[in-house]
């Protein structure tokens, strides 16, 4: 993965810093993308004082300008674009009658919406003449369903038939899908006062150990592809 430029959306906390992490290490360019850029740039200044090389850039998932801006910022600074990192996204775990329509509508837009923007604006500055690498999260919730998530699984879902959509469409291309199912990370997610869930946290995935099945996923022969992985906490394994 050395000096492949990699861009994280989503990168200033969580999976997306681990993994930015990862593949710092691993020699990629590392662009850190998010609507934070303190938080995003303070990931890339540890990554480039431990030998690396990252850059943070301000974006808003659901703004077509900013992300145009943002994609566009990446290929003139360091060139066409090799692997995109879809690391963002908003939950709501919260019983279906008591759901506040804003949240619901907020929750879709960034998921949903949000994924498609991103995918397609980047697409079009990613590498034509060699292999890349688009990941997504639609997460357990984008497989199976719990109560009090009608609105989140929903938003996972609609990542899930997207993905695989596009797949069906890329068919002749050059770029590899990877749809990643984690279980419960101990990630800022939790945090979210929409998330009315009580949790053990220390019995959760790290972002460590998801940042490195992204890695692993992205780092796949030539001519091979990792098309989807289930990664759940081991008290949580399904049978």
């Amino acid at each position: 993965m050395k000096d492949k430029i990699v861009l994280i959306v989503g990168g200033s906390g969580g999976i997306g810093s681990a993994t930015a992490k990862k593949f710092g290490q691993a020699g990629s360019k590392v662009v850190l993308a998010a609507r934070n850029k303190s938080k995003a740039e303070e990931v890339a200044k540890e990554i480039n004082d431990s030998g690396g090389e990252a850059f943070a850039i301000e974006t808003d998932a659901t703004d077509p300008s900013a992300v145009d801006k943002m994609a566009t910022e990446v290929e003139n600074q360091l060139g066409k674009i090799d692997v995109l990192i879809n690391a963002f996204g908003q939950g709501i775990i919260q019983p279906f009658m008591d759901i506040d329509p804003a949240d619901a509508k907020e929750v879709i837009e960034v998921n949903v919406y949000g994924t498609f923007l991103v995918t397609q604006t980047v697409m079009k500055h990613m590498k034509e003449d060699e292999p890349t690498s688009v990941v997504m999260f639609p997460g357990t919730m984008g497989k199976f369903v719990m109560k009090n998530a009608s609105v989140y699984a929903a938003s996972k879902f609609a990542i899930q038939g997207f993905t695989k959509a596009l797949i069906e469409e890329q068919r002749r291309g050059k770029t590899k899908f990877s749809l990643l199912y984690l279980g419960g990370v101990d990630t800022p997610f939790w945090d979210d006062k929409r998330i009315s869930m009580r949790v053990k946290k220390e019995m959760m995935l790290t972002t460590e150990e998801v940042a490195d099945a992204v890695f692993y996923a992205v780092d796949q022969p030539s001519g091979s592809v990792l098309n989807e992985m289930v990664i759940q906490p081991q008290s949580h394994q399904l049978v």
